[in-house]
């Protein structure tokens, strides 16, 4: 903790059984002035391990990302929150460039920093991926948790800075968890949408696919991350196809339940 600061910050972390990545996680942000560590009830050395850090730790059944990530922000000490997934460390840069900051007269509300994320044993440069900008240090009194399941994000009411340091993601450990991640994102990205009203179209899970297989792979050079980029732009598209399908699927369902014949009339 650095004693010159006027302003605090807390930091969170949502887990469900992270201990292959929890430690580094929070060895990056040992400098923060509180450490909140909210648990979906992880059956590993996760509690264990986010205990040599912090007292901070709460554990709750998973109610979704949205709700999950409120309330860890609102269990916090300190007005400015810096909010973490497990598999990300704060680098270097990026902490002192957050512990520059005078927080005390800023006239910004919140900061997003760039994304680095780690796949296939290669930094990704391209595909979308980068900078991949997030807000992640916020004022609680002014901002708060929304967007749609499965990616909640933090709604600023007021300027957002931008820093320049990266947020390091190690992101999917493998192809097998690239892909039931995105099977898994599409369905829940599928059921927000129905609840919404928005309705799947024909094009939505045609040339909608193809646009963003051509937009990672080309426009955003996702060429140049190599065999990386091309899966990912596949998988990218593959979970767009996916999502729009399921909403379809949905549709469909709840037109053929209205329909069935009430056996009381009959």
């Amino acid at each position: 903790m650095d004693d010159q600061r006027k302003v605090r910050i807390s930091a969170t972390v949502r887990t469900r059984n992270e201990e292959a990545n929890l430690e580094e996680c929070l060895k990056s942000i040992a400098w923060a002035d509180e450490i909140v560590v909210v648990d979906s009830h992880s059956t590993d050395a996760t509690i264990e391990i986010a205990g040599k850090y912090t007292d901070r730790i709460f554990i709750r059944e998973w109610p979704g990302h949205i709700a999950q990530s409120q309330f860890a922000t609102d269990h916090t000490s300190y007005d400015w929150v810096l909010s973490m997934d497990a598999d990300e460390r704060v680098s270097p840069e990026l902490r002192e460039e957050i512990l520059a900051l005078d927080l005390d007269s800023t006239p910004n509300v919140a900061f997003e920093m760039p994304r680095y994320h780690y796949f296939m044993k290669r930094w990704i440069n391209h595909s979308a991926w980068y900078p991949d900008y997030k807000v992640r240090l916020f004022r609680k009194d002014r901002c708060f948790w929304g967007g749609y399941s499965p990616h909640d994000s933090v709604q600023v009411n007021g300027s957002t800075g931008r820093l320049k340091g990266n947020l390091i993601h190690y992101i999917y450990r493998d192809m097998e968890h690239f892909s039931a991640t995105k099977n898994s994102y599409s369905t829940l990205t599928s059921r927000d949408h129905h609840k919404s009203g928005r309705k799947a179209r024909v094009i939505n899970f045609t040339l909608r696919p193809f646009y963003a297989f051509m937009y990672r792979y080309f426009a955003r050079l996702g060429f140049l991350d190599g065999i990386a980029g091309f899966i990912i732009s596949i998988e990218e598209a593959h979970c767009v196809f996916l999502k729009y399908v399921k909403l379809y699927e949905l549709e469909r369902k709840l037109q053929l339940n209205s329909a069935k014949p009430d056996p009381r009339n009959q």
